[in-house]
């Protein structure tokens, strides 16, 4: 079954230790952190002091997704406050052998994420080497961005290329009950979602909606 991971991009940052809260007893999978350094995408949102801070409060896993140039600088910091899994952009790194094995010496998942126009096919001379690709369906930077849906056809050929590989699929930008329903039908593992989540009234109710269920 599909997993949700909300980014809490979209949550109210005045009360994120209520958020982070809030999403267990909703039955979130993961939490979604986007890290932006304001020079890879045109935004910047929070360092690792509040990584560390909200893990007191959860049990979820910790989903870091990095767009920011030189993730080789950011991985450890992320990786000692508490991440669980770090993905960083094929578009930034300068070696990612290199930072797939960094992420890997601190025990947790090491995943790479393609911008929308990347072709597809850059990601697999990594596919031995990591355990997460994360395809972004709307061009990273901001939320509340409409779903690509060329991310489909992008997810569908990952699928082939996988084959019976251990790889986790997720799904990042544009993700509402329909477009959740076009990447469950993709046999994706893990939807981000943010607006859809937070600007709900009833989290668990969104979170079961997006996974197909119903309360």
């Amino acid at each position: 079954m599909v997993k949700i991971a909300p980014s809490i991009l979209a949550a109210d940052f005045g009360c994120l230790r209520d958020e982070i809260i809030k999403l267990e007893k909703a039955k979130a999978d993961l939490i979604h952190f986007d890290v932006m350094d304001g020079h890879f995408v045109p935004n910047i949102t929070f360092g690792p002091m509040i990584l560390e801070n909200l893990k007191k409060y959860s049990n979820l896993l910790f989903d870091v997704h990095l767009m920011v140039n030189n993730p080789t600088k950011f991985i450890p910091w992320y990786a000692k406050a508490g991440a669980d899994i770090i993905t960083f952009h094929l578009e930034a790194s300068d070696n990612p052998i290199e930072d797939i094995n960094l992420i890997k010496q601190y025990g947790i998942k090491a995943g790479i994420s393609i911008k929308p126009n990347t072709e597809i096919s850059a990601i697999l001379p990594f596919i031995d080497d990591i355990d997460l690709i994360l395809i972004m369906s709307v061009e990273p930077g901001f939320g509340g961005q409409k779903f690509d849906n060329n991310a489909l056809s992008r997810i569908d050929y990952l699928r082939k290329s996988i084959k019976n590989k251990n790889i986790i699929i997720e799904v990042d930008g544009g993700i509402n009950n329909e477009t959740a329903k076009l990447c469950r039908d993709a046999n994706v593992d893990i939807l981000v979602a943010g607006t859809a989540v937070f600007k709900s009234d009833n989290y668990e109710k969104s979170i079961k909606e997006l996974k197909g269920e119903t309360l």
